[in-house]
């Protein structure tokens, strides 16, 4: 007998709470998991609070076998994703060197100067 397998989508954002951008990324990612015999149970979008992103990261572990987020990612000050899940999962957020000088180099290219918060998106929870 072949158990299903259930996934979540979870998006992550203030933008997407206030319908500044519209979400296309969690129809695409529903589509391909159906491809592939995946069955998405539910979508759903947070703000950028820790609390709520926490929150509903045990309850999305409570339904599924997969977990797929997506959004909060940006340099700006309230992209708090990478040091919510580093909390979530008991890790520590480190600088890769290698992501860092591909960062460094984009901006190098267009002529613009490396901020603090551009520096930070070469950090992945690691």
């Amino acid at each position: 007998m072949i158990r299903e397998i259930y996934a979540e989508v979870i998006t992550i954002g203030d933008e997407i709470l206030y319908g500044q951008i519209t979400d296309t990324n969690t129809q695409w990612i529903s589509a391909e998991l159906d491809k592939i015999g995946v069955k998405t149970i539910r979508k759903s979008s947070v703000g950028d609070r820790e609390d709520r992103i926490l929150e509903i990261l045990h309850e999305a572990g409570s339904r599924a076998h997969i977990i797929l987020m997506t959004g909060g990612l940006g340099p700006t000050k309230d992209d708090i994703t990478k040091k919510t899940l580093a909390h979530y999962f008991n890790a520590e957020l480190v600088i890769n060197e290698d992501a860092l000088r591909d960062v460094s180099d984009f901006f190098v290219r267009r002529g613009v100067p490396l901020t603090e918060l551009n520096r930070l998106q070469a950090s992945p929870a690691g």
